[in-house]
């Protein structure tokens, strides 16, 4: 009886060990995922307030058609994308670089720069990318022990067992965090 206490005690250890490996792995892909989410909220949030600035740029800059509009295209892309994180940064990028070209058309309109409307929209539209940044760090730290975990040795031969994936980063260009200067 002695002699087959000491194998159940190692196999009892073992099945303790990959058992708490799996719920860490889950625990993890899920904290990760649910992170995914707060990016998500944050973007539709900044989606929300694009079509009242574009409303209020036009009043004023009725001949930046051009612009308008690429701002307005590259909005409705952007909400539509709902790829891998790369495809959506990608989005994002091309999104925020119109935005930035209708913040340089702004620059052009005191009256504009000025109006109390388009200045509660600028500074939500601040608050809104400040959000976004610390939702991207958030996600990205958790995505980070993710990966870590599901590279790391002995996780590693669960995580090839039982199909976890490395997640991806959310990587946007961090220039394009600064799209409006704080109005004076």
């Amino acid at each position: 009886m002695e002699s087959l206490a000491v194998p159940l005690i190692v196999i009892g250890i073992i099945v303790i060990a990959i058992w708490a490996t799996y719920n860490k792995l889950v625990r993890l892909k899920n904290t990760t995922e649910e992170s995914w989410s707060g990016i998500d909220t944050e973007l539709k949030r900044r989606y929300d307030l694009i079509p009242n600035l574009v409303e209020t740029v036009s009043g004023y800059a009725k001949h930046e058609k051009a612009v308008l509009e690429s701002v307005t295209a590259m909005r409705a892309q952007a909400l539509n994308s709902h790829g891998s994180p790369s495809a959506q940064a990608k989005d994002e990028n091309a999104f925020v670089g119109s935005l930035k070209s209708l913040f340089a058309v702004v620059e052009n309109y005191p009256a504009l720069k000025a109006d109390q409307h388009f200045l509660s929209l600028q500074n939500e539209l601040i608050n809104t990318e400040n959000r976004i940044q610390a939702a991207r760090r958030f996600y990205n730290g958790n995505v980070r022990e993710y990966n870590n975990t599901v590279q790391m040795f002995p996780s590693n031969l669960l995580a090839f067992f039982f199909d976890f994936k490395e997640k991806e980063y959310f990587e946007i260009d961090d220039s394009s965090q600064r799209l409006a200067p704080k109005a004076s």
